[in-house]
């Protein structure tokens, strides 16, 4: 098997040039996403499509940082915020409504524990999936493999490293959960604030039956 075939088998292999050649050519579309003008969100737009390819509504704050732009996978109205790192040698797939908020990482890419295997240059990528309506806050980090189902809040600092079921907030290093998310929650704003009767009406009215 070739390296790249390897890579994306989920097997040990080693970033040769095959490998690097991939990598430029989404550093190029990286280089151009990373120093537009940031006022330009028709141009951000239209490179953020070019970068992952297939999404529907689809915007990344520059800077943002990835390996290869193919291997990140997004529903409807994604969003990633300032300086978000997605390492995707392995997929990753996020489902619809999605927002990652400034410098949250996602990491498939990881290398043996054992020093004689690590300095081999071999390393690995595991696939990493968010579910529908996810929210992951600040300084958030994603470790390789996890699974975060749908309808999830990840509080702000958190490092992931085992999976998070549906309907949930999660928060924490390592990240665990803290409780389930209800029809209680509908309202709520900040803690206990409640969102206003202004605000709330529009929500209402904008919502499909």
């Amino acid at each position: 098997m070739t390296n790249k075939e390897r890579r994306d088998a989920g097997l040990a292999y080693i970033s040769d040039d095959s490998v690097f050649e991939e990598q430029k050519v989404c550093r190029k579309i990286l280089q151009k996403l990373n120093f537009m003008d940031r006022s330009d969100f028709e141009g951000i737009g239209q490179i953020v499509k070019e970068l992952l390819g297939k999404s529907d509504g689809a915007f990344i704050n520059p800077p943002f940082y990835c390996d290869y732009g193919k291997h990140i996978e997004v529903g409807k109205n994604f969003y990633a915020n300032y300086n978000c790192t997605l390492l995707d040698v392995a997929k990753i797939k996020i489902g619809d409504n999605c927002q990652l908020a400034p410098n949250v990482a996602i990491y498939t890419a990881g290398h043996p524990v054992h020093p004689v295997s690590r300095n081999s240059g071999y390393e690995y990528g595991k696939e990493v999936t968010l579910g529908d309506n996810v929210w992951i806050g600040g300084n958030t980090v994603v470790c390789p493999g996890v699974h975060i189902g749908s309808n999830v809040v990840i509080g702000a600092g958190s490092v992931v490293t085992k999976d998070i079921p549906d309907w949930c907030i999660a928060a924490g290093n390592p990240c665990k959960v803290i409780r389930k998310i209800t029809d209680a929650d509908k309202k709520k704003l900040f803690h206990d604030e409640e969102i206003d009767d202004e605000a709330w009406s529009n929500i209402m009215a904008r919502m499909e039956f």
